[in-house]
């Protein structure tokens, strides 16, 4: 492996690990032997493990943004780019189901007790619930959502959407139609009549 690629797999090491074990029982080493790299290597790309953490857990927001944003371009109303991307959001922890753990550890709705700023990841998530927001203002705008708060909107989505994926990844109870389901019953809810 040569520069970018050696970067590369220790991000995806990093994203693997981390979401495996968490921060505190993740270790730089772990993270190397990994990504089959140099110990050092590690330190050199990303300097800590903090920072590490944190460039791990925005580089896979980054992609869910990018695969979100170009899955609700394509909608036609504010209902159809709430379920789209309602869908779309955890279809991809689906197919990511191996990194995406990273994001239950770190973000701001995680339970890590480390002291740590969040500030980075926080934006990152913000910018997650500005795209349901665009699209709950969307729909009550051209009528297929009726008339809510759109702050609270947004709110109770994403947190019905933290829940059903912590569900999924941390709980053993295996509900096969949880992520279809989930999606149907916040559409309903905001749906207009």
């Amino acid at each position: 492996m040569k520069g970018k690629n050696k970067k590369d797999a220790i991000l995806y090491a990093a994203q693997e690990t981390f979401g495996r074990y968490g921060y505190a029982g993740t270790t730089v080493k772990m993270i190397s032997e990994r990504a089959g790299v140099a110990f050092g290597l590690v330190s050199h790309y990303f300097g800590s493990k903090e920072e590490l953490f944190l460039t791990a857990g925005i580089a896979l927001v980054d992609s869910l943004m990018e695969h979100l944003t170009a899955e609700i371009r394509e909608t036609t109303s504010g209902i159809d780019g709430v379920a789209t991307f309602m869908r779309s959001y955890l279809q991809f922890t689906l197919k990511y189901r191996n990194t995406f753990p990273i994001l239950l550890r770190c973000s701001p709705f995680s339970d890590v007790q480390i002291d740590m700023d969040r500030t980075k990841i926080t934006i990152k998530f913000q910018q997650l619930l500005n795209i349901i927001r665009e699209c709950v203002n969307r729909g009550i705008e051209d009528g297929s959502i009726r008339e809510v708060s759109v702050d609270d909107t947004t709110t109770i989505i994403y947190s019905n959407i933290v829940g059903t994926v912590r569900t999924r990844f941390l709980s053993p109870y295996d509900l096969p139609n949880l992520y279809e389901e989930t999606t149907e019953f916040v559409t309903r809810s905001i749906r207009s009549r």
